[in-house]
């Protein structure tokens, strides 16, 4: 597995299942393996092979990769779902993936290796195995969704508030080192806003006028919609930019310095 993907578990009926998140997409990878071990414990890929090639799963799979995948062999696709009905037909998760570059079944090795697919799929071959199993799956995901919901709004809401204190000692660095005595509250005005902007492009890559200007419609300020690991990093460039006020580096160099920190911490997340 990607060293950046969390892996959780959840137990439908007993049956432990695998899911893994990556960061970048909102949606779990649920292991087909480990749902069909609850009907077929013994040979789960053969049961997933037969649950792939019948003329419906093809459909379901072309018309789930038709909508969320641009780069979707529809030719391929069409061949497929042609040969489907003949009796010497078999379609495995890997034939299926190479030839029709699909992304809602992925395949993968390892510790924790198998088949794995998107919510949509993962709860449709459920169905197939098992009416009274999909209903556990879909609970304790759901119930797994809440907790993750509840954990990261306490989580936001305590980075806010770290944000918040590192955004006073960022001030107070402008106000020591960049601000002379005889600017007006304008001109003070402006020189906090170029340095939270300075932080902005380095995390968000835009000001915070350009980001209104984008989402016009959004509630709050760019810092208000943040992720919780964008606040994480936020509350770290804060102190680094206080740091570098103090050192009198050019906004210039100090700005390559803090997108150079930002992009190597962000790898992950």
């Amino acid at each position: 597995m990607n060293k950046c993907q969390k892996r959780d578990v959840i137990q439908p009926k007993g049956v432990e299942v695998s899911l893994f998140k990556d960061g970048s997409e909102e949606d779990a990878l649920i292991s087909l393996t480990d749902i069909a071990k609850y009907k077929n414990s013994e040979a789960p890929a053969d049961l997933i092979k037969n649950w792939m090639r019948s003329r419906s799963t093809i459909e379901y799979l072309g018309l789930w990769e038709q909508m969320y995948n641009q780069n979707f062999n529809n030719r391929a696709y069409t061949e497929l779902l042609s040969n489907s009905g003949s009796n010497s037909f078999v379609l495995s998760a890997k034939k299926w993936i190479d030839e029709t570059n699909a992304i809602g079944i992925v395949s993968k090795a390892g510790r924790y290796g198998g088949t794995y697919a998107r919510t949509d799929i993962a709860f449709e071959f459920a169905m197939w195995v098992s009416a009274e199993f999909r209903l556990y799956l879909v609970k304790d995901y759901q119930q797994l969704k809440k907790r993750e919901s509840d954990a990261q709004k306490i989580e936001w809401d305590v980075r806010r508030e770290l944000a918040k204190i590192n955004y006073k000692i960022h001030t107070d660095a402008i106000k020591e080192n960049l601000i002379p005595s005889q600017l007006n509250k304008q001109q003070v005005a402006y020189k906090y806003a170029s340095e939270a902007d300075r932080l902005n492009m380095a995390l968000f890559g835009m000001t915070a006028r350009q980001w209104k200007d984008s989402y016009p419609q959004a509630t709050g300020n760019i810092r208000d919609n943040a992720t919780v690991q964008q606040l994480t990093v936020l509350t770290n460039l804060e102190s680094m930019n206080a740091e570098l006020l103090k050192d009198k580096v050019n906004a210039e160099d100090g700005l390559a310095v803090l997108i150079k920190w930002q992009e190597n911490r962000c790898k992950c997340f």
